[in-house]
């Protein structure tokens, strides 16, 4: 059973180090909401960021909204890493089981970034910290036609939002469960008793 729980270890291991290595070099190298060097031939920006909340910059006011967040993160962290321990000893399809491990490890590299960052980098003060962000695609930019309900006139871009290694992590990790659901929770069909089975039981 212990080497069941190697991929996930490695997999959770190689996501969290390698998430912290690109928030501390642009951390180091770039200037808050600066935007670095193109790549993927100009569709691609690294750009310094920083979300006081969670996904899409929805947030809690105040201190005590901060702290709020943190700790819900926390919990939901904590919550989602004894259900991976369930289903690695229930053996479980192991695609769901990688899944589970993106979204976890994503969520801890970001809750890394709200526990400490605050504390080591800005006010002095745990869980208060705020997620560094870099991976930036504007693929392209227009104008919504008069047609268009609300937004009429009104410029967009995409991909707009602003995320990091982890919130991609935890992205793909359920978008995949949502593609094959039927077949991660897929239920074993009982073999069908053979009439000499039934005999033997009479």
């Amino acid at each position: 059973m212990k080497a069941a729980y190697t991929k996930p270890f490695l997999i959770i291991a190689v996501i969290l180090i390698v998430d912290q290595f690109i928030k501390t070099w642009v951390r180091t190298h770039l200037e808050l909401n600066g935007i670095g060097d193109s790549f993927l031939g100009g569709h691609g920006y690294l750009r310094y960021t920083l979300n006081n909340g969670m996904a899409f910059g929805w947030e809690l006011g105040g201190e005590w909204g901060k702290l709020t967040l943190s700790i819900f993160r926390i919990l939901a962290v904590a919550a989602i890493g004894l259900g991976l321990v369930y289903l690695i000893r229930h053996k479980y399809h192991r695609g769901l089981i990688t899944c589970v491990t993106l979204i976890f490890a994503g969520a801890l590299g970001n809750i890394i970034d709200c526990t400490f960052y605050g504390l080591l980098f800005q006010h002095g003060k745990l869980l208060e910290g705020e997620v560094v962000d870099m991976f930036y695609f504007p693929l392209f930019r227009g104008t919504y036609p008069a047609w268009f309900p609300v937004w009429s006139g009104q410029p967009f871009e995409f991909f707009e939002p602003i995320f990091n290694l982890a919130d991609a992590s935890i992205s793909v990790g359920v978008i995949v469960i949502l593609l094959f659901q039927k077949r991660y929770f897929k239920r074993e069909q009982p073999e069908p008793a053979s009439p000499n089975s039934e005999m033997v039981e009479e």
